[in-house]
C-alpha cells in the first residue's frame, strides 16, 4: 500500500492591527515569533473609507478596529523590521485597495525588495461592502474599474500577488444561507473577471483567474459548512472551465483563506466560544480536496471587546495543535465517495446555481446589488427569529443559560481597550508629515492621479507615484470622490412590512395603543453615526420595528451627529436608536447628545446598541442614554416593547 504523503499545513494567520502603526508592528513581530506564518492586516475605518485621521468623520474611530495608515511613513512603521520579500501579507482593504497596495509597494522598494517577488493579497472586493460591511466610497461601476486596474497591474508587476480576495465572509455574517453565500460570491467573481478580460491579453487571462482567491466564512454547522466548501470548489471549477474556457486544472483550482464565524460568538458564557471556533475550523480543514490555504481564527472574547495578545495566541495555538499534533494532514480526502456528503454538496450547488441564474438575469452582480441586499436582510431576520423562538438552539443563550461566573472575564484586564491617546498621537504625526513633505510634488502627483482617473488609465501607477511623493489616504480618497462621486448603498429594509406575523400580535397591539395616546403613529429613528458599516443589527432593529407597526426612519450608514440631529428635527421621532460596533460609542454618542440638547431635542429618548463593556454602558447612561443593548440582547421583540415604553407619553404613564 502506497503511503499518502503528508500534506503541508495551511498558513497560520491572526487578523490584527490597532492603535498606531508602531503598536501594530510590535504585535505582528510578536505573533511571528510565536509561529504565525503570515500576516493579516486590519485597517481602521478612516483608512478603509479614504479619510485622514483628522477628518470630522474619523473622530473616535482612529485605531479602533485596525491600524491607521495615513501615508507612507505609517506604512514604513507598520512593516519595520519585517522583510516584505519573505512575508505573505493579507490586507483586508477594499475601497482604498489601490492606495494601500501602492503604499505597500513603495515600502517594499525602500527595503530593497524585488517587487515581482512580493506575495500576499488585497481583498479588493467592493461588492460585498455594498451588501454587508459598508466601507465603500464611490458607486459600483467605477469601483469595479479600480478592482480590475489593480488586477491588471499585478499581472504585469506582481505576478505572485493575489489581486482580489472575493469575500463571502461578511455575507454569512449578514445572514446569508450557504447557497446565497456561494451565489453572491461567485457572481462577484464573474463580474470582475468579465471586466478584467478587457484589460489583459487572452493568453494571460487563465493565469489571472488562477490568481483570484476567496475569503470565506465557516459556521457552527460544520458538516454543512464542509459540504459548502466542496460545492464552492466544484462550482468554481465548472465556471472557469465552461464560462471562461480555462483548460489547465491548476488555474481552475479554488484557492481560499478563511476566518471562522464571528456572528455566532456569544457574550453569554463566552468560554463556550472556544469550542465553537474549533468546530468551525474543522469545516475548512477536514476535507483535503476543499482545505483552506490560510486560516485565521477569531478570539473567544470578541463579543466582549478587543482581544488581548494572549487571546490571539490561544486561537493560534488551536490551529497549531490541529495541524501538528493530530494526524489530519496524513490522509487523502476523508469524504470522497460518501453518499451523504455527495447529496448535500449537490443540493448546495443546485441552490447556488438557481440564485446565480437570477443574478445573471438582472445583468450580473453590479446590477443586482439591491436584490442581494434585500435577500440578506430577509435571511438574517429569519435566522434571528429561529434563535428567538428556540428553534435554533444556542447554548448559554436560549438553552442551558444558568452558569458559573467565568474567571476568564473577571477583572479590568479581561479585554484590551484601545489606547485613548493613540488618536491624538496619530493626528499629531499626520500634521508633522504634512508640514515636512514637498507640497508641490504632492500636488503634482495628485493632479496626475486625478487626470488618470478621468481618462480611464490604470489607477495604480499614479497612486504609487502619489504614495512616494507623500500624499495622504484622505487626499487619495478625496480624489476618488471627486472623480467618481460618492454613493449610499441600499439598506435592504423596505418600507412595507414583511409577511412575518408569528409572535408579533402583542407588540403590534402595544404600538397601536401608544400611537393612539401619542396622537400619531409611533416614530422610531434608527441611525448609525461614524464610519462603522456593520449595519446588520441596525437593519434588523429597523425591520422588526417596521413589522411591529412603527413608522421607521433608517437611511443607512455613515452619518455625522449633525446629520442625525437634522433628521430628528425633521422627523420628530419619539425614540432615537443608535448602532455602533466599532468601539467608538463614547465620543460619538457624547457629541450627538450635546447636539440634541443644543437643538432643544433632549426630551427624545436615545437607545444605543453595540459591543459595549459595562463600564462604558454606565457612562452612556450617565450621559442620558435611556437603554444600552449588547450582543446578549438577542430578543428583538423585547427591545420593541422597551421602545414602546420609552415613547409612552409621560403624563399617561403617570396615571
Amino acid at each position: 500500500m502506497t503511503e499518502t504523503p503528508k500534506d503541508r499545513p495551511w498558513l497560520f494567520r491572526t487578523y490584527a492591527g490597532h492603535s498606531t502603526a508602531a503598536a501594530s508592528n510590535a504585535l505582528y513581530r510578536s505573533n511571528l515569533e510565536k509561529g504565525q506564518t503570515g500576516l493579516s492586516v486590519a485597517f481602521d475605518l478612516p483608512t478603509q473609507t479614504g479619510y485622514d485621521s483628522d477628518h470630522e468623520l474619523a473622530k473616535g474611530e482612529v485605531g479602533k478596529v485596525g491600524v491607521p495608515v495615513s501615508h507612507l511613513g505609517d506604512m514604513r512603521a507598520l512593516f519595520d523590521r519585517i522583510p516584505l520579500d519573505r512575508m505573505n501579507t493579507s490586507m483586508t482593504i477594499n475601497a482604498t485597495a489601490p492606495w494601500l497596495l501602492a503604499l505597500y509597494i513603495a515600502v517594499a522598494e525602500e527595503q530593497g525588495a524585488d517587487v515581482a517577488a512580493l506575495q500576499g493579497t488585497v481583498q479588493n472586493d467592493i461588492i460585498k461592502e455594498y451588501l454587508s460591511r459598508g466601507t465603500y466610497i464611490c458607486p459600483p461601476k467605477p469601483s469595479l474599474r479600480m478592482i480590475t486596474d489593480v488586477a491588471a497591474y499585478t499581472r504585469e508587476h506582481l505576478p505572485k500577488w493575489n489581486p482580489m480576495n472575493v469575500c463571502s465572509y461578511h455575507l454569512q455574517e449578514a445572514g446569508a444561507t450557504p447557497e446565497q453565500e456561494l451565489a453572491f460570491a461567485l457572481a462577484t467573481a464573474t463580474a470582475v473577471l468579465d471586466d478584467l478580460q478587457t484589460k489583459v491579453d487572452s493568453q494571460d487571462f487563465p493565469a489571472m483567474i488562477g490568481r483570484i482567491s476567496f475569503f470565506v466564512n465557516a459556521g457552527i454547522r460544520f458538516v454543512t459548512e464542509m459540504c459548502k466548501m466542496r460545492a464552492f470548489c466544484e462550482l468554481w471549477d465548472e465556471i472557469t472551465r465552461d464560462r471562461y474556457g480555462v483548460e489547465d486544472p491548476k488555474f481552475r483550482r479554488f484557492r481560499y483563506g478563511v476566518q471562522v464565524n464571528s456572528l455566532g460568538l456569544t457574550e453569554q458564557q463566552p468560554e463556550n466560544n472556544v469550542y465553537r471556533i474549533l468546530l468551525e475550523t474543522l469545516a475548512v480543514t477536514l476535507s483535503k480536496n476543499a482545505r483552506a490555504r490560510a486560516v485565521q481564527l477569531p478570539a473567544w472574547n470578541e463579543a466582549l471587546g478587543l482581544p488581548r495578545p494572549w487571546d490571539q495566541q490561544w486561537s493560534l495555538r488551536m490551529q497549531q495543535i490541529l495541524a501538528y499534533e493530530t494526524d489530519l494532514l496524513e490522509y487523502a480526502d476523508l469524504f470522497d465517495g460518501n453518499p451523504a456528503v455527495t447529496a448535500k454538496v449537490e443540493s448546495v450547488k443546485d441552490g447556488a446555481r438557481q440564485e446565480l441564474a437570477r443574478i445573471d438575469a438582472m445583468g450580473g452582480a453590479v446590477d443586482a446589488i439591491e436584490h442581494m441586499k434585500r435577500q440578506l436582510v430577509e435571511a438574517n431576520a429569519a435566522r434571528i427569529a429561529r434563535i428567538e423562538s428556540g428553534e435554533t438552539p444556542v447554548i448559554g443563550v436560549n438553552r442551558y443559560t444558568s452558569a458559573e461566573p467565568s474567571p476568564l472575564t473577571s477583572g479590568p484586564e479581561a479585554i484590551m481597550t484601545a489606547d485613548p491617546k493613540a488618536e491624538a498621537d496619530q493626528i499629531a504625526r499626520l500634521a508633522d508629515w504634512r508640514a515636512t513633505r514637498d507640497e508641490s510634488a504632492v500636488q503634482a502627483a495628485l493632479e496626475e492621479l486625478a487626470r488618470a482617473a478621468r481618462s480611464g488609465e490604470n489607477i495604480m501607477p499614479p497612486s504609487i507615484a502619489a504614495a512616494k511623493a507623500g500624499a495622504t489616504t484622505g487626499e487619495w480618497g478625496d480624489m476618488v470622490r471627486a472623480a467618481f462621486g460618492q454613493y449610499r448603498a441600499p439598506t435592504g429594509v423596505s418600507p412595507a412590512p414583511s409577511n412575518r406575523t408569528e409572535g408579533l400580535d402583542d407588540i403590534r397591539a402595544a404600538v397601536d395603543a401608544v400611537s393612539d395616546r401619542l396622537g400619531r403613529r409611533l416614530t422610531f429613528l434608527v441611525a448609525k453615526p461614524g464610519l462603522d458599516g456593520h449595519s446588520n443589527g441596525a437593519e434588523q432593529i429597523a425591520a422588526r420595528a417596521r413589522d411591529s407597526g412603527m413608522d421607521i426612519s433608517y437611511e443607512g450608514i455613515r452619518l455625522t451627529p449633525a446629520e442625525i440631529t437634522a433628521a430628528a428635527q425633521q422627523d420628530a421621532p419619539h425614540v432615537i436608536g443608535l448602532s455602533i460596533l466599532s468601539g467608538s460609542h463614547i465620543p460619538l454618542i457624547a457629541t450627538l447628545m450635546d447636539r440634541l440638547r443644543d437643538a432643544g431635542l433632549a426630551h427624545i429618548p436615545v437607545v444605543a446598541g453595540g459591543i459595549i463593556p459595562e463600564a462604558d454602558a454606565d457612562r452612556l447612561r450617565a450621559m442620558g442614554v435611556a437603554r444600552v443593548y449588547t450582543p446578549k440582547d438577542f430578543e428583538l421583540t423585547r427591545i420593541m416593547f422597551d421602545i414602546v415604553d420609552l415613547a409612552e407619553p409621560r403624563d399617561v404613564a403617570a396615571e
